[in-house]
């Protein structure tokens, strides 16, 4: 699939995210001469268009792509509830349109559409808790909207741990179940790597993996049962 183009620059957190998530390759774009300056030789596998901050630049950007020799197809317009009503005098501008305040799924099968559109098969396997996402299927995670460059062992440690949230693995638990019963590293091993994912979550977001002390690690809230 060529890459979509994607307005504003930067883009909100929860679009980035949802893009992770679909694995689709993606440029930004900053106003309408960018879209077209910018535009690959093979052209746009769509367009990706979110109208919430700057309306006027952002329809701005979707008359550039239509107005091409080759029409950019489909585009995805992401607009605020209060300007539901401008669609229908623009919607010659857009194929479909999602609520920016909808929930992020919503907004993640809306451009899995998009993607399937632009002829590649959309992706489901999406681990998400909070502001962590981690696509399976080409191992990229992202936090906040910003993507995490791990390690192979980092990202299966991050996405063993964010498949069980709220419970607690002791460090051999966690040896064999993500490095395998044929390593022979010690417990050790597994703090190190979770100092360093510590690190590259960043320190807002470094909570999200708890020491419990005396016997391992949690990832998220623990769950409470009456």
């Amino acid at each position: 699939m060529e890459p979509l183009c994607c307005f504003p620059d930067p883009l909100p957190e929860s679009v980035v995210a949802a893009l992770a998530a679909t694995g689709a390759p993606y440029r930004v774009v900053a106003d309408a001469t960018a879209a077209e300056r910018d535009e690959p030789e093979e052209g746009w596998g769509g367009a990706v268009v979110v109208a919430t901050g700057d309306p006027d630049a952002a329809y701005g950007v979707c008359r550039v792509l239509r107005k091409r020799d080759n029409p950019v197809a489909p585009i995805l317009l992401v607009v605020a509830p209060a300007h539901l009503g401008d669609l229908t005098t623009r919607r010659e501008l857009f194929d479909d349109f999602c609520v920016a305040s909808s929930v992020p799924a919503e907004l993640g099968a809306r451009l899995d559409l998009l993607v399937s559109a632009g002829g590649e098969e959309p992706r489901h396997e999406v681990i998400a808790y909070g502001p962590l996402a981690l696509n399976l299927e080409t191992y990229q995670a992202v936090v906040d909207g910003r993507p995490l460059d791990l390690t192979y062992m980092e990202y299966e440690l991050l996405r063993f741990l964010a498949a069980h949230p709220g419970k607690v693995f002791t460090r051999e638990v966690l040896l064999s179940r993500v490095w395998g019963y044929e390593y022979f590293g010690g417990a050790r091993t597994v703090d190190v790597h979770v100092r360093r994912l510590r690190a590259k979550l960043g320190e807002e977001h470094a909570s999200l993996i708890e020491t419990v002390r005396s016997v391992g690690y949690r990832f998220g809230k623990a769950r409470w049962r009456p």
